[in-house]
């Protein structure tokens, strides 16, 4: 799975009863795009570092050329 910044993640859950979450990639730990990434869920606009599963699917946006913010990766902090 790849992602850029900016693209829509949704969660669909795989047990019976489980929500449907959805949110916007706003930060990226690798620079190809690679898992884990920073998503500012919808549904109550916390940030969270997010490792997708088998139930999740991307969404991807056109970036526009030269917009830095949307292909940089944002640096890994590590917790001491």
């Amino acid at each position: 799975m790849r992602a850029a910044v900016g693209d829509r993640i949704i969660v669909q859950g795989t047990r019976p009863g489980a929500t449907r979450r959805d949110g916007e990639i706003v930060g990226l730990h690798h620079p190809d795009g690679s898992p884990p990434y920073d998503v500012r869920w919808s549904d109550d606009g916390r940030v969270t570092e997010y490792f997708p599963g088998p139930d999740t699917r991307l969404h991807h946006f056109e970036h526009p050329p030269g917009n830095a913010a949307a292909v940089a990766p944002r640096p890994h902090r590590h917790a001491d």
